[in-house]
């Protein structure tokens, strides 16, 4: 093969990978877009989840009841916009301070466990790593992405962010984040989460009831084994304390 025809056979594989990038990304953006009248039936981490309990029990335990917007309780919208995205009315996708913020904090994390594993090689500490991400952003990828951690994966999800900021309304991508989230093992959206927790409705929850299950959302299935726990109580206590703050789409 001659080095003119390497060059051409380069320019056609590469012309070949960006326009099957340009599709997936029309492939996304329409589906976005279907969104905006469509409630979405489940999501990329739902369908991932279900597998796995299948797999390891043999049967598919699983409560998720969609809800509209306006019968979910304004004290749950409140708590987890406090406990997970102060700024969600005001950006537009994505909070770089938060982003940077913890960038430094995981670097600090990073040090502190490679420090801690040249004294002790044989129990090596893992760095707790904690994220950033806006509320538009987790529902980017749970939506649509796999729950890798790698650059591209990552920059699908910004793309994925802008898009959702761009075709749906702040109230929209609220009301389909709060009917998708994980709340438990197999347990998905505000109602499911109300009825599971506290036997009522996502539209009679309470101001501590509504906290009580912002707080969990970091890590829903560690937090459901524990719901009597001093942090639990102690971070229910705050995020109430900074909801009257909290801007509602």
């Amino acid at each position: 093969m001659t080095r003119g025809t390497l060059k051409a056979e380069l320019l056609r594989l590469s012309l070949l990978v960006g326009l099957c990038f340009l599709c997936l990304q029309g492939a996304f953006l329409l589906r976005i877009a279907l969104m905006t009248v469509v409630d979405p039936a489940s999501t990329t981490f739902e369908r991932s989840e279900a597998r796995r309990i299948v797999a390891e029990t043999g049967r598919l335990a699983w409560r998720q009841d969609w809800v509209d917007y306006a019968q979910i309780s304004p004290w749950l919208k409140r708590a987890v916009i406090a406990s997970e995205d102060a700024g969600f009315v005001e950006h537009r996708g994505v909070d770089w301070e938060a982003l940077e913020g913890a960038w430094q904090k995981n670097q600090r994390a990073q040090e502190r466990a490679e420090r801690v594993n040249q004294r002790q090689p044989r129990r090596p500490a893992v760095p707790k790593v904690v994220g950033g991400s806006t509320i538009s952003q987790q529902l980017a990828k749970n939506l649509l992405l796999s729950g890798e951690r790698t650059v591209p994966r990552k920059a699908q999800e910004l793309v994925l962010t802008l898009m959702l900021e761009a075709l749906l309304s702040k109230q929209r991508i609220l009301e389909i984040y709060l009917n998708h989230v994980e709340w438990g093992e197999g347990v998905f959206g505000a109602q499911a989460a109300a009825r599971h927790y506290h036997r009522i409705d996502a539209s009679r929850l309470g101001p501590e009831q509504a906290a009580r299950l912002a707080v969990m959302l970091p890590a829903p299935k560690r937090f459901e084994k524990m719901p009597g726990s001093p942090y639990v109580a102690g971070r229910t206590a705050t995020i109430v304390a900074r909801m009257g703050d909290s801007q509602l789409p």
